[in-house]
């Protein structure tokens, strides 16, 4: 397979299942589809990491196909979200920021430190896209929604009028809403969750493990027809705040490796190249030794398993299609920085590898445990779904999408694309308005408030720490103007100089 290495290379894999990829009305394959939120490349046992730990994800990454170089498509979470939901590009939609931004509601003041305002952006994904779940709604398919949404502002767009039979939990909030002045110190993970599409449930219970309890539910209620579960984790979002109990593993943990001892953050004042000028007060992850972070994981995972088991008794997992993806890359650089990406740069946020390369997983059945080196992204789930359940692709809705159904079944000559990724803001982590392409091993940044561009080679250089735009400048320069022809044929809205920007130096 071209850009892909068999699984078994890699790890030891046992009692991995011939190749069966027919699809057949009757048979229509059931859908789990499992997203992260803030999940970080690096903080996967199957990527390297040796502190937390991830058993459920790591089997199912043994079971199906591993994209190395699998994008969100954007470095934060609603424009990812609806990308995965309606095929397209942030830049094609308008949704580039979380919702409702970070600059939205600021003072004049305030944004005085900007150098460029961001464009006015829609709050609600329309009811006019076609989503993924009306697509397979369409089809016959029970379509389920547990989790964080954050697709929208007004109630209005929630996921049971976007698509979905029955929504569990999903809603304008991008982070649990829980109050600490409420729940006895203990903040959002804990109920009372305060979450008008989530019931309470009892003192203390985990929303993570509820979560997980109620796709198990919904399985069941699904009876003989093919069913689409969505299961959107809050975790690992912050707060960071995890069971005491798996939080006292990992720092029993953190101690046995010697990791307690070494302070987690660069002391680099320069700790990340071509830092905007406010970045001087941000501080960058070095090393995974948070214990509350690890046990938040840890929980996520479990509930990843317990879905995965449940269909396995139920005798359903030989005819259930699993994707997984995180919505953007590790925190690193800002709230406390929970994780470190390396050897990925930078963190959510960013347009650097940190921000936007993140763990992806198809598995479908019978498959057998791959990996994948060709760049892929969010907007590409939508049609290959479609391809895998036998559904007619929809290319006037899924855009940007490609099926990758041809890399599943080892086509050694597909191709496809370049991938792109629009970001004109601010996202309050360091980062600054920019703009990429990632074309083959090769990718260009434009960052918007000078112009200039970087250009990485990334099957040499992961960690971005080579910039080759002056070296290689007629690639660079090819590359640049693909991103803008691209970016002008989605019509998308780039940021303006902000006339009361005050260049504050430090």
């Amino acid at each position: 397979m071209k850009n892909t290495t068999p699984f078994s290379a890699l790890f030891p894999v046992a009692g991995l299942l011939s190749f069966s990829f027919a699809v057949e009305a009757q048979t229509r394959p059931n859908i789990v589809f499992i997203v992260i939120d803030d999940y970080g490349w690096a903080d996967v046992g199957y990527n390297g990491s040796r502190f937390y730990e991830t058993p459920n994800i790591d089997k199912l990454s043994a079971e199906g196909m591993i994209f190395t170089d699998g994008y969100a498509a954007a470095p934060i979470s609603s424009p990812t979200r609806v990308s995965i939901m309606t095929g397209k590009n942030p830049a094609r939609t308008g949704i580039t920021d979380w919702i409702p931004g970070y600059q939205y509601g600021l003072d004049q003041q305030r944004l005085s430190k900007y150098k460029m305002l961001a464009p006015e952006m829609p709050l609600n994904m329309p009811l006019e896209e076609v989503t993924i779940g009306e697509a397979l709604k369409e089809q016959g398919y029970k379509t389920f929604y547990v989790g964080k949404w954050h697709c929208c502002e007004d109630s209005l767009f929630y996921p049971q009028y976007q698509g979905f039979d029955v929504n569990i939990g999903g809603w304008m909030m991008g982070r649990p809403n829980g109050d600490m002045r409420k729940n006895g110190g203990r903040g959002a993970y804990f109920s009372p969750y305060h979450n008008p599409m989530l019931p309470d449930g009892p003192d203390g219970e985990y929303l993570t493990d509820r979560l997980g309890n109620e796709c198990l539910k919904l399985i069941d209620s699904a009876g003989e027809s093919p069913f689409f579960l969505f299961f959107s984790f809050y975790a690992v979002h912050t707060p960071i705040e995890a069971k005491p109990e798996v939080t006292k593993y990992f720092e029993d943990k953190a101690r046995k490796m010697g990791l307690d001892t070494i302070s987690p953050f660069t002391t680099d004042k320069d700790w990340i190249r071509n830092a905007p000028y406010k970045a001087w007060h941000w501080k960058e992850r070095t090393v995974q030794n948070d214990a509350e972070y690890a046990a938040l994981i840890w929980s996520m995972d479990e509930n990843v398993g317990k879905v995965l088991d449940y269909l396995k008794k139920k005798g359903l997992y030989d005819n259930t299609v699993v994707c997984l993806l995180s919505d953007n890359g590790g925190l690193s650089t800002a709230e406390g920085s929970p994780t470190c990406n390396f050897p990925l740069r930078g963190g959510k946020g960013w347009l650097y590898e940190g921000g936007i390369r993140v763990p992806y997983i198809i598995r479908i059945p019978g498959s057998v445990g791959t990996v994948c080196h060709t760049p892929v992204s969010s907007t590409d789930f939508y049609p290959t779904i479609l391809d895998l359940t036998g559904t007619d692709l929809k290319p006037e809705q899924h855009k940007d999408g490609v099926s990758l159904v041809p890399l599943l079944k080892g086509d050694t000559t597909f191709d496809r694309g370049a991938v792109y990724f629009h970001y004109p803001h601010y996202g309050g982590k360091g980062d600054t308005p920019a703009g990429a392409i990632r074309q083959g091993d090769y990718k260009l940044i434009w960052f918007y408030e000078d112009n200039h561009v970087e250009l990485y080679n990334l099957r040499k250089d992961i960690s971005e720490k080579e910039n080759l735009a002056e070296v290689e400048w007629e690639r660079a320069h090819s590359l640049w103007n693909r991103l803008q022809e691209y970016l002008r044929s989605c019509g998308a809205k780039m940021p303006v100089y902000n006339p009361n920007y005050k260049d504050v130096k430090h």
